[in-house]
């Protein structure tokens, strides 16, 4: 007879297994596809998916645990049959849903998520959609599963035994009670600081494979949760209107004739390394040489002497997923929302790395903290980053006790990993000591324990180790031919308490510096007003590249660029241009706060940027 007690863990096994027969049907009714994995990769997918699974069949059990809890205290519920048809219950709703998820893949290329509730409005729509599907097959295969996962659950968890008289019922709810609190390590995917998202099965740079490793009802459920926080915006006014605004400053996002590229070279090298370092919340208000603070980044503030600085950069959104999105892929933020969230979106994006991997180069992602947070391992995963470095890469001893290692570390692994780093490379780090909770391995630069000083220490801090880098780096054999792009990823309320939708809270410094910098360039200031997303156009424009799939984005260093910035906080945006700023709440539909008159046309174009560039995520 199975032991009593062990019937929760059997019960959470039975679901492992249900979710793993699953993928194999998921990977053998894409044979075509799975036929190009290697026996490793294939493997993989049942090892990193495993932690989906694991999370999936955690709030499937959730329920029949409780049941267990109350059924030991009430001996005549009839707690084995109402398991038995709860059970029977998922499991067709599951399968079916993994059943539809087969041919939805092999017709729409990604996983099952809240697609399809697209059509329920217009059931013609769905029928015809459905209307090549082998619907004998797919019938055929939701039976078998079925079949054989009921083969599974009497094998593996009935009968349920008796609770042993010795045994006291109040004994025995509390220890169902400990399996229901147990179950939370596997819902959140782990003891790890970030829950478990998509990003945690993203493990190869064959799309396929990280899309077999997903869960497909849990990642339907996922994008319920997500779009269910999406608070859809009414348009503001007729798309025409909008289109043809967008079209003076993005041309290409909206299908427009583009001018010409005509830029000048500020590079000696036809193709340089490129070590793009993001930091993280430097604000513009703490960096001197963009008119923020003395003495708080003098590194920054010395290397942008002998580079080319743009003092009038603003963030697109506030959070570091955001500007991630922003600077790699040249794509505005969202105001109630962020792209990364959504996997099968961000594939559509263009990305830095794959378009300098087409031309050579060699790539190679630091950060000294989870890449699994806000979903960033599969954005960059996608992008087609060749090598990854990130927390678990570091000694417990090294890192502050919140987000990973110091950004001393990790700059230091940099340093002995570039030495041996083929050329020409793309290297990208993002740096983590100026986050809270400011927590840095030095003695304190500023007086003082408000949350400003501290953030000011950590802000010097990251100044400090960068320009140790630096110091050691230039000679290095490979900086001679680098360029370095130095920009934060967002900026911060503090110092001074900005405002939420202030322009000054989304203020950044960008500096192009190294020694791939031509002579003549190097102290140049730039004082065109520009967008984080605008970096990437500028960057692969220097290197000679296309930047056409770049829509939203636009080289900065052209001739006579149009001064303008957009950005994005919590249901509002904001617009910064010559004429000055104006920030609009997107709740009751109105202006926030202007800095002079006269800047409706502004703003007009700041809500034409935010009508075009949502519908444009929407059909991502």
């Amino acid at each position: 007879m199975k032991n009593r007690f062990a019937f929760q863990p059997r019960y959470f096994l039975f679901w492992l297994l249900f979710f793993g027969l699953g993928r194999a049907m998921f990977l053998g009714y894409q044979h075509a596809s799975t036929a190009h994995l290697s026996l490793r990769t294939l493997l993989g997918t049942f090892g990193y998916g495993l932690r989906l699974d694991a999370s999936a069949a955690a709030y499937v059990c959730m329920l029949p645990f409780l049941f267990f809890v109350i059924g030991s205290l009430l001996p005549r519920l009839p707690l084995q049959g109402l398991i038995r048809a709860y059970s029977a219950a998922i499991s067709l709703v599951l399968a079916s849903l993994i059943t539809a998820d087969l041919e939805l893949y092999r017709t729409w290329g990604f996983r099952l998520d809240d697609t399809p509730l697209q059509y329920l409005n217009s059931p013609q729509e769905m029928a015809a959609s459905a209307g090549s599907a082998p619907v004998g097959l797919l019938l055929g295969l939701l039976l078998g599963l079925l079949a054989s996962s009921w083969w599974l659950y009497n094998k593996i968890v009935e009968p349920l035994a008796v609770l042993p008289t010795w045994f006291g019922r109040g004994r025995a709810a509390l220890a169902g009670l400990l399996y229901v609190a147990l179950l939370v390590v596997p819902l959140r995917g782990g003891t790890q600081q970030i829950p478990v998202n998509q990003s945690d099965v993203y493990f190869s740079h064959v799309a396929f494979a990280n899309h077999a490793a997903m869960n497909a009802p849990w990642n339907m459920m996922s994008a319920l949760v997500l779009r269910a926080e999406e608070q859809p915006i009414q348009p503001l006014m007729p798309d025409s209107t909008a289109r043809r605004l967008v079209a003076g400053l993005y041309p290409r996002a909206v299908g427009a004739p583009a001018l010409p590229d005509s830029s000048a070279s500020i590079l000696a090298d036809a193709r340089p390394n490129v070590l793009f370092i993001i930091l993280e919340s430097f604000t513009g208000k703490l960096v001197g040489s963009v008119g923020g603070e003395k003495g708080v980044t003098p590194n920054l503030d010395s290397l942008a002497r002998t580079g080319v600085l743009f003092t009038n950069i603003y963030a697109a959104g506030d959070r570091s997923q955001k500007g991630l999105v922003a600077l790699l892929s040249g794509y505005p933020n969202q105001p109630t929302t962020s792209i990364i969230k959504f996997p099968r979106k961000t594939e559509h994006l263009p990305h830095l790395c794959r378009s300098l991997a087409a031309a050579g180069y060699r790539s190679h992602y630091y950060y000294g903290g989870e890449l699994a947070f806000a979903n960033m391992k599969s954005y960059l995963q996608t992008a087609g980053y060749e090598q990854f470095t990130e927390r678990a890469d570091f000694a417990a001893a090294d890192q502050n006790s919140k987000w990973g290692a110091h950004d001393g570390v990790l700059f230091n692994r940099m340093l002995s990993d570039l030495k041996r780093q083929p050329q020409p490379f793309f290297v990208t780090a993002f740096t983590l000591s100026s986050h809270e909770p400011f927590e840095v391995p030095m003695k304190r630069k500023f007086p003082g324990t408000t949350e400003a000083d501290l953030f000011r220490n950590s802000v010097y801090y990251t100044d400090y180790t960068l320009g140790q880098f630096l110091q050691k780096a230039q000679k290095e054999p490979w900086y001679a031919h680098t360029l370095l792009v130095l920009v934060a990823d967002h900026g911060h309320q503090q110092p001074h308490d900005s405002p939420n939708q202030s322009p000054e809270k989304f203020r950044i410094p960008l500096l192009l510096a190294g020694g791939a910098l031509r002579p003549e360039v190097r102290g140049r200031v730039v004082s065109t007003i520009g967008s984080q997303t605008d970096v990437a156009a500028t960057l692969l424009r220097q290197l000679n590249l296309p930047a056409t799939s770049f829509a939203w984005s636009r080289d900065l260093l052209a001739p006579h660029p149009t001064s303008f910035a957009y950005y994005c906080f919590n249901n509002g945006f904001g617009t910064v241009a010559p004429a000055g700023t104006i920030s609009f709440d997107n709740v009751n539909r109105q202006v926030w706060e202007q800095s002079s008159p006269g800047l409706a046309p502004q703003l007009q174009l700041g809500k034409a940027m935010e009508q075009v560039s949502l519908e444009d995520f929407a059909r991502k």
